[in-house]
């Protein structure tokens, strides 16, 4: 057997390694020989198959798409609507406590229920976008409830179906505008389902009103 022994091992990839094995003064039988070339090339084969598995994880998490942003109308729309949507809810729980009608509490009640499950699911979709939605109604609404909790009995009723209708009016408009030209599919499809309940709100808030209309030109108050 000669005194050095060249030999090449080829691995999985295009950098090649060169092992010499210096065999001077020592014997090695063929088949332990024959072993430890298998094993080191089984080594650097997982080596490389690691290393291709990592270079494909990252090129696949490189082109994954980032969550889209909210165009301008479809933020806009997003916001007023958590803002209004939580002034109804919290209109709702003062006239529970403050109406003196039958109807106009429980009219109230349908409120908060309705709008507090539009809320919810609102709020998830702006999370998903990135979208910080206002922490309670704007100015106007806070305005109006302030008002309102000086207020008592009949023209409690009154003035909440007054404002009830006015709202309703607004949302159904600002609701059929998203659910037409949204750009968002997500917010687009959260118009389209909420829009039917806000239509239904608003025959409510028409049939209310006038039937405090009604009571009013009946005592002449």
């Amino acid at each position: 057997m000669p005194e050095r022994l060249g030999m090449a091992v080829a691995v999985a990839g295009d950098i090649p390694f060169r092992w010499s094995i210096t065999m001077t003064r020592l014997r090695f039988p063929p088949l332990a020989l024959a072993a430890a070339i298998l094993s080191m090339g089984a080594m650097f084969g997982a080596s490389a198959q690691s290393a291709g598995a990592a270079s494909a994880t990252a090129g696949t998490s490189a082109t994954k798409p980032a969550a889209r942003a909210l165009a301008g109308a479809d933020r806009h729309f997003v916001e007023k609507a958590a803002s209004d949507g939580m002034a109804e809810v919290e209109l709702g729980q003062i006239a529970q406590q403050k109406a003196s009608d039958d109807q106009v509490k429980q009219f109230a009640a349908r409120m908060v229920q309705d709008h507090t499950k539009a809320n919810d699911e609102l709020k998830q979709i702006a999370s998903g976008k990135g979208v910080q939605l206002p922490s309670g109604p704007d100015k106007k609404h806070a305005s109006e409830a302030r008002k309102m909790q000086e207020m008592s009995g009949a023209d409690f009723d009154r003035q909440y179906a007054k404002h009830m209708l006015a709202d309703h009016k607004a949302a159904v408009a600002d609701f059929e505008k998203a659910s037409k030209s949204g750009k968002d599919a997500e917010v687009k499809a959260f118009a389209e389902k909420t829009l039917p309940t806000l239509r239904e709100h608003l025959k409510m808030a028409q049939a209310l009103n006038d039937a405090g209309k009604g009571k009013a030109k009946k005592t002449g108050s």
